[in-house]
């Protein structure tokens, strides 16, 4: 038997809800958040769409965990700590009871990771394909989250992690022949991608500008271009590449252009250069300058001699 819309919410939801007390047990028509003194509400909102952000035979549990990923690292590209969430869920017919508890339960043991609750959202059904939306709630200090504009020439531009493995590993779902042993790494950055919450934290204060990296590098810098009204100078060879990707074919190039990286984009005034280790060490993840905040508009990609590149991609667009 399948489950109707309101057992669905009393078996598997409303459990996600409990140690929330604003999320009333999901039984009213909107949820109670009290925001603390000296705090600011942070809110986004990220929806993942079946065959375009996932695949119909990935893992439940890992679209579940994706879902709520993508959205924390919204938090994190502000400097927020997370507080609760609210989901959408468009249900094809075919979708199974089975399916959505291990959809479920992935966001249980993902929420459990993170310290966050659910207080409610909306299920649906649809003759489309599956879609699913979250709309995240975080708390940041009063005037410590960090924005898109303020970056300044001169700025170091910098980025965590490695750029271009979720990129790498829709190439490998679409033909590319890799060794077999790069795959499930670059799979799971794909699949798994890892919010970058603390380093956020250990932006505030410092930081002039930040962004996460869901487009691609170039289409995501080209935002905090734009918003702070400067250019800027990136060197090819300094984008951080993993083990796995290092070595393959257009690896650098997805660095540069691919999506679903999910790491931290930000500038850095360059007196505060001598605080990188120690971001690194408090966000738990390697930080890497790869060029500077210019005075000229526009962003120049220069290759290993200083020559700048002609891109004729700049990253993923949705429509």
């Amino acid at each position: 038997m399948t489950l109707g819309e309101f057992e669905f919410i009393e078996r598997l939801l409303r459990p996600l809800a409990q140690g929330f007390p604003g999320s009333l047990d999901l039984g009213d028509d909107a949820a109670l958040v009290d925001v603390p003194e000296g705090c600011q509400l942070v809110v986004a909102k990220d929806a993942i769409v079946e065959n375009v952000h996932f695949f119909s035979d990935d893992p439940p549990e890992q679209i579940a965990a994706k879902l709520l990923r993508v959205n924390l690292s919204d938090l994190a590209a502000m400097g927020a700590d997370p507080l609760a969430y609210l989901t959408m869920i468009a249900r094809p017919a075919s979708t199974s009871d089975q399916w959505l508890e291990a959809f479920v339960s992935g966001l249980a043991e993902d929420q459990n990771r993170f310290g966050i609750h659910l207080i409610g959202g909306d299920t649906v059904a649809t003759t489309g394909p599956l879609v699913l939306s979250l709309t995240i709630l975080g708390l940041v200090p009063r005037g410590a989250a960090l924005q898109r504009r303020g970056a300044r020439p001169g700025d170091l531009v910098c980025v965590s992690g490695t750029l271009g493995d979720a990129a790498m590993a829709l190439r490998i779902q679409r033909g590319l022949a890799v060794p077999e042993e790069m795959v499930p790494p670059l799979l799971a950055r794909y699949r798994m991608p890892v919010p970058r919450l603390a380093l956020g934290r250990a932006l505030r204060g410092l930081a002039t500008a930040a962004i996460d990296i869901s487009d691609g590098l170039v289409a995501d810098l080209a935002h905090i271009l734009e918003r702070s009204k400067v250019g800027a100078e990136i060197e090819m060879a300094n984008l951080p590449l993993s083990e796995a990707a290092r070595g393959l074919p257009g690896a650098r190039l997805s660095a540069l252009t691919g999506g679903d990286d999910y790491e931290l984009l930000f500038t850095l005034p360059p007196e505060h250069a001598q605080h990188l280790p120690a971001l690194a060490e408090r966000g738990g993840v390697a930080v890497s300058v790869i060029g500077r905040i210019t005075a000229e508009p526009g962003l120049r990609v220069l290759d290993a001699n200083g020559r700048p590149l002609a891109l004729e991609r700049t990253g993923y667009r949705h429509f």
